[in-house]
């Protein structure tokens, strides 16, 4: 059974709507979701290489916006003002099926499914930590299987 998460695109002017609302409660939630699934497993001079920096994900057929930063507390919801070191974009089966361990950044990257724009040098350190991390989902295995 596959895990790929396919939603449909959101009208255009639906998305431009979604673009315009605050980042802050969907970045809030998702920053809880990595103090929890990713903090415990990065080394400390992981977050400290990653540390000060905004991250900026868009899903694509949505227009949904999160924002973050790593802290030495761990991640929060980063401020909506001011350009992020570095922006990911991509639709939310791509996201999900790197998350899942099911593809590889590079793979997406090449196949024009994940765009990263801004600081090259942060993107090539956050993509290294989070391969060497593994997924952060497991694997959903099939109904009816253990």
């Amino acid at each position: 059974m596959s895990t790929s998460l396919s939603l449909p695109a959101l009208p255009a002017a639906l998305r431009a709507g979604w673009r315009r609302l605050p980042t802050q409660p969907p970045s809030a939630l998702l920053a809880a979701a990595l103090n929890r699934l990713l903090l415990p497993r990065l080394e400390p001079d992981q977050r400290q290489a990653l540390a000060g920096q905004i991250v900026e994900v868009e899903v694509l057929e949505l227009g949904l916006r999160v924002r973050l930063a790593l802290e030495a507390a761990g991640f929060r919801a980063a401020a909506t003002e001011g350009i992020a070191t570095v922006t990911l974009r991509a639709r939310a089966d791509a996201l999900w099926r790197l998350l899942c361990g099911q593809d590889d950044a590079d793979r997406l990257f090449f196949e024009r499914a994940l765009v990263m724009e801004g600081d090259t040098e942060y993107g090539l350190v956050l993509k290294n930590t989070l391969d060497a991390i593994g997924p952060l989902i497991p694997a959903l295995s099939p109904r009816g299987t253990h």
